[in-house]
């Protein structure tokens, strides 16, 4: 509602967008809630009266449906037509047909709802199972296959997961190599946990698998249903038996307890935790447990997976490593054929390839099918990736090919094939990607591709004419009279390349960082396909790449920055080299310069930027080593930049004093798409973020590799040692962690519109940025103990980082709070004071100090300005 209120009022993308960020990112929030538990957002509507204005406009909008869309995978059964149930419409993005009632009006209609989710893996799975047993004649079944291979686990250990189901995304390489999972259910575990809610548990998890903490219980009770995980609540069953061994419930009161805690029904959840409580003490569970078990639930308001849907995910994981794991080149073929029509995928796997040492050999006229094809240990390109080309002129292609043998030249190709559908263009298409280099090189084929297309249409009319052409003489005869390709030189080297990108969107033959190729993942913590990962808005994060273009930008201050296009084995990036920086490396960003670039994730609606902050060219980084060049990286870490609330256009600097973070400061504008998303104060939002320390360069225990070859495409990241630490990783100094990527959805988005914020299927909203933060703190410290108020005990509130105003308005929310829950518990409140002492004034109202306490006073007051401790 915000950005469609701020595109009518005309107000610039970029105003709107950081009023938008403000908001927090928590699923179904209303903007009066927001308004209460985001000090950036209030600051913003009490300093502006236009962006106070957009927040009514956008009030009186809230809840109105704004478009028609599709569920991703619903299907509603009925046993009477449904037109005379309901009305039903043609579907905003196909030929079918939808309701006009939505999901849940169908439910309380009392009609059957299923979810038939489809993955593409599954598909990977079948085609590359039928490509081994075609290249190898073994036969394998998927349902059947050892659970406990050691080159399947060797390749998860090593973090190389691009192209398995649900561990592809950077945060997930980096966990699983930090898990160095041993069965298919440390995978479940693993995908359940990677969520927003309960992903707070992963270092623990990990910790205690390896046991580097002592596995503990919340209660004895739960010991048998939890044992699995270590004593960690990882699925929405562990809260129902959790209810059934402490509270007394029924499998179906569970069941109610779990969908009122995962659907945050208030009025449910209130009755049923009463019940719980109540039950729970009458069978002698102590206080301080129940608020501690019921505190372990709260995550999984953010969003849980059942147990069922996360071994399938795990299993479905498992799988996909086997097959990568020791039927490499049909499985990477596989994965190839079912994303080729996505160029950033693509690009990934074919550099995963090089990686693997499997050679992926371009399009070729006499070779190629319609998909990818396994060529022995190679793979071959296929010609349905090539982009002006139709599946109709291919099939003419390779069917002329099948039936009369191979071409003998360009004219017999063109007079053979169908020139209706393989016209000029195709043809142009093929001759630059080299599909037809069997004739000449591509140079001489696009000039003398008009002589042959006129000599093949002359013959066909012959040939519709009943006359006889040279060309149905011998072969050897109809060759010796065709006319020769002209005489020219090969095009340059660099135009090759560019065709291969145009066309094939990648470059196949060589790529410019090739000869870095292999080294590259010493350096850096991401590519630039894991930049569009919106989780990761805000991260700082290492690329390399090579320049390929730069635009410089003069600011209304007179300074010059710059706009550089940087491309690596996967892609292209955007970087942003603001005028501090500019004026120091100016020279360094010269086109076909290879690049190392440190810097923060900025979305803008579609669009994502990378900030830089540093960069070393690549030949300086290697001469310093990785470890050095880690060093570097994190002395440069300027914290999390930070959008200063104000007026529309006012921002916070991110390189330097008096420089702007954003490009209206700088005097540009960009256009973005008008969604109604909002990254908010999750991890990558731009709310009331604290600067960061500079992320420390520490070393890991060394220990055994695997002896399958693989090379991290991530730096190995910093293992605290708690207790007898096993060795994880080798021994290398660590850059600054990515904290996790959003998870990968289990199917297609629906692509037409905002989707109803109660829409339940796995798509996980964004990353919370509690959860980020807490991810962070947990990785280097114990799990730490619940507490619970015990007689005499007092609640400490603590206030401070923050301006002033700030903390007067957070103090006033708080004694609010109190007030609205009057109890027992002492309060003592520390208020700032000059030369960085705090003045402690106990309140004269006690609070009543549950499991719930803690949440609603950093829900209210936000993360940073206080601090509540129990002693």
């Amino acid at each position: 509602a915000i950005r469609d209120v701020g595109r009518v009022l005309g107000h610039p993308y970029g105003d709107v967008d950081r009023i938008a960020k403000a908001i927090p990112n928590q699923l179904g929030i209303k903007l009066d809630e927001a308004l209460e538990i985001s000090p950036p957002l209030r600051e913003m509507v009490a300093a502006d009266e236009g962006v106070r204005k957009v927040i009514e406009f956008a009030k009186q909008l809230e809840g109105v449906a704004r478009n028609a869309s599709t569920h991703a995978a619903g299907v509603v059964i009925s046993r009477e037509p449904l037109t005379e149930l309901m009305p039903l419409q043609k579907a905003t993005n196909s030929d079918s047909l939808m309701t006009q009632y939505e999901m849940h009006a169908i439910e309380d209609l009392g009609l059957l709802k299923f979810d038939f989710l489809g993955l593409s893996n599954l598909t990977i799975l079948k085609n590359a199972v039928d490509l081994v047993k075609q290249h190898r004649g073994i036969e394998i079944d998927l349902d059947h296959i050892p659970l406990d291979d050691a080159a399947t686990f060797e390749l998860l250990a090593s973090g190389e997961t691009t192209g398995i189901f649900q561990l592809e995304s950077a945060g997930m390489r980096r966990y699983v190599r930090e898990l160095q999972p041993t069965s298919v259910f440390d995978l479940a575990a693993m995908v359940a946990l990677y969520r927003p809610g309960p992903m707070d548990n992963i270092p623990a998890y990990i910790r205690r698998k390896h046991g580097q903490e002592p596995v503990t219980y919340l209660h004895p009770l739960l010991e048998p249903f939890l044992e699995r995980t270590y004593g960690i609540f990882v699925y929405q069953e562990d809260i129902m038996a959790a209810a059934i061994a402490l509270g007394g419930f029924t499998g179906p009161e569970a069941d109610t307890l779990g969908y009122a805690i995962r659907k945050k029904k208030s009025s449910v959840l209130r009755a049923q935790k009463e019940k719980f409580v109540t039950q729970a003490a009458e069978r002698g569970v102590p206080p301080q447990t129940i608020d501690a078990v019921f505190k372990a639930f709260e995550p999984f308001e953010r969003y849980g997976f059942n147990k069922a849907h996360a071994t399938c995910y795990g299993l479905i994981a498992y799988q996909t490593a086997y097959l990568k794991a020791n039927y490499t080149v049909e499985y990477m073929t596989s994965v190839l054929s079912a994303f080729r029509s996505s160029e950033d995928k693509v690009a990934a796997a074919v550099a995963e390839c090089r990686r693997l040492g499997i050679e992926v050999r371009p399009p070729d006229v006499h070779a190629s099918q319609l998909e990818f094809t396994v060529e022995g240990d190679a793979i071959r390109f296929g010609l349905l990736a090539v982009k002006n080309v139709g599946q109709g002129a291919i099939e003419s292609i390779i069917a002329t090919r099948d039936a009369d043998g191979p071409f003998r030249s360009l004219t017999d190709f063109c007079t053979r094939i169908d020139l209706r559908l393989a016209n000029r263009k195709v043809l142009e298409a093929l001759a630059k990607v080299g599909t037809l280099s069997a004739f000449g090189h591509p140079a001489q084929i696009l000039l003398g591709l008009d002589d042959a297309i006129a000599a093949a249409q002359a013959t066909q009319r012959d040939r519709i004419s009943g006359q006889t052409s040279f060309f149905d003489m011998g072969a050897t005869d109809a060759a010796a009279l065709e006319r020769p390709l002209p005489q020219t030189p090969e095009a340059p080297g660099r135009e090759r390349l560019r065709w291969e990108k145009e066309l094939l969107g990648l470059y196949l033959s060589e790529h410019p960082m090739g000869e870095v190729a292999d080294r590259v993942g010493d350096f850096v913590t991401a590519y630039s396909a894991d930049l569009k990962d919106d989780s990761l808005d805000g991260q700082r994060i290492v690329v390399c790449g090579i320049v390929v273009g730069t635009r410089s930008i003069v600011t209304r201050a007179r300074a010059t920055m710059a706009v550089v296009t940087l491309e690596d084995l996967q892609g292209s990036m955007e970087v942003v080299v603001f005028p501090k920086l500019y004026e120091q490396t100016g020279p360094v960003w010269a086109e076909g310069s290879i690049l190392l670039v440190a810097g923060r994730i900025d979305h803008r609606g579609d669009e994502v930027s990378l900030l830089a902050d540093l960069v070393t060219t690549w030949d300086e980084a290697v001469v310093k080593g990785p470890e050095a060049f880690a060093r570097d990286v994190a002395a440069g870490d300027r914290g999390a930049f930070r959008r200063r609330p104000g007026a529309p256009g006012q921002a916070a600097d991110a390189n330097g004093a008096g420089e702007s973070n954003r490009f209206e400061r700088a005097g540009v504008e960009r256009n973005g798409s008008n969604g109604n998303g909002s990254n908010g104060n999750g991890p990558n939002g731009y709310g009331d973020r604290g600067r960061r320390t500079p992320a420390p360069v520490t070393s890991v225990p060394s220990g055994p590799r695997p002896s399958v070859g693989y090379v991290s495409p991530l730096r190995a990241d910093s293992v605290a040692a708690v207790g007898a630490a096993a060795p994880l990783t080798p021994s290398v100094a660590a850059l600054p962690p990515i904290a996790p990527a959003e998870p990968i959805p289990a199917h297609e988005p629906a692509n037409d519109g905002a989707q109803d914020p109660r829409h339940d299927h796995d798509d996980s909203p964004t990353l919370p940025e509690e959860a980020r933060r807490q991810v962070v703190a947990e990785a280097s410290a114990a799990t730490a103990p619940i507490e619970s108020a015990n007689v005499g005990q007092i609640l400490h509130v603590r206030f401070g980082g923050a301006p002033a105003d700030q903390l007067v308005r957070a103090m006033e929310t708080f004694r609010q709070l109190v007030r609205e829950r009057p109890g027992e518990t002492r309060v003592v409140v520390h208020i700032p004071a000059p030369g960085g002492s705090a003045l402690p004034m106990e309140l004269k109202q006690a609070v009543a100090y549950d499991a719930d306490l803690l949440a609603e006073v950093q829900r209210r007051l936000g993360t940073g300005i206080a601090s509540a401790t129990l002693q």
